[in-house]
């Protein structure tokens, strides 16, 4: 009697997480912006501080941080 009610417990916790993960969640009622994936960055190149030109792929799978700013 104890292991049907355990495992018809069991069941019913299994059914109800398989319907809630493929369940979409309701963003807008949770005040909440789903995450977007970033995009990948378009190539360009730019010249180096020792004259070279540099690429975006040559720092493929390398993390790069680039500052642009201006002085007008």
């Amino acid at each position: 009697m104890r292991r049907a009610a355990v495992a018809s417990a069991l069941a019913s916790l299994l059914a109800t997480a398989a319907v809630a993960a493929s369940a979409e969640p309701d963003w807008a009622a949770m005040q909440v912006t789903p995450y977007a994936s970033p995009k990948p960055a378009p190539g360009f190149s730019l010249p180096g501080l020792d004259g070279k030109t540099r690429s975006l792929g040559d720092f493929r799978g390398k993390v790069l941080m680039l500052f642009f700013w201006a002085t007008w």
